[in-house]
């Protein structure tokens, strides 16, 4: 609502991914709390200027971590989590103190655009939500030597070792855990199956093991058996 002259409902609702009913609920309290928002539901909704939230008191380089670590995001990352990055990076502006503003804006600190990342054949997006979600997936999935396999996985964390991205996770077929390169994956979809933590499957149990990401980095998995 800082951003823009007048907001409708229907658009706070497809950004926040709610129903509109519940932005005209929040709306009401955000009333009822004191904040000075004008409109009705069918027109829209503004927020009347002079309006502050407390300011967030960054010094110069904690401001250099966050818009050096957004840059990276955006250029790095798939395009729904780029633009999270840039919304980030808006939300911060729109609260600190006046003097900071053009520092942040200006910082020389920036992650070119232009890079070699191998390609992935699927959203990596959809990934992510079921690593967050907790969410079985399965794919084809072919090896350094060529080897194809079909496998069924607890997607456990992703890391980013430049070009390639890899997954984590606990492997049905291997009864184990296992490395994947996304660039590698074929017929990407998800599991009808949610997972519940158990131990020895477990994030936590994958990184208490020696070298985890770099025992055969990049892609474990590319290892026999």
């Amino acid at each position: 609502m800082r951003r823009k002259d007048l907001v409708r409902a229907r658009d706070l609702s497809e950004a926040l991914e709610v129903s509109e009913r519940t932005i005209y609920r929040d709306i009401q309290d955000l009333v009822a709390s004191g904040v000075p928002i004008e409109g009705e539901a069918g027109v829209g909704y503004v927020l009347k200027a002079g309006f502050d939230l407390p300011p967030l008191m960054f010094k110069e380089q904690e401001i250099e971590a966050l818009v050096l670590g957004a840059r990276i995001v955006e250029s790095l990352a798939d395009a729904e989590l780029a633009a999270a990055a840039s919304d980030v990076i808006a939300k911060i502006e729109a609260v600190i103190p006046e003097r900071l503003r053009g520092y942040m804006a200006n910082t020389a600190l920036l992650a070119p655009g232009i890079r070699y990342m191998e390609p992935i054949s699927f959203d990596l997006s959809v990934l992510r939500r079921a690593v967050r979600n907790q969410i079985k997936v399965h794919f084809g999935y072919r090896n350094v030597y060529g080897v194809a396999s079909t496998r069924t996985v607890r997607p456990l964390s992703l890391a980013y070792f430049g070009p390639v991205w890899l997954l984590a996770a606990w492997c049905e077929l291997r009864e184990d855990f296992r490395t994947f390169r996304l660039d590698r994956i074929e017929d990407f979809g998800l599991h009808e199956d949610r997972f519940r933590p158990e131990s020895g499957k477990t994030l936590h149990d994958f990184l208490k093991r020696p070298q985890t990401w770099t025992r055969g980095s990049p892609g474990a998995e590319d290892m026999p058996g």
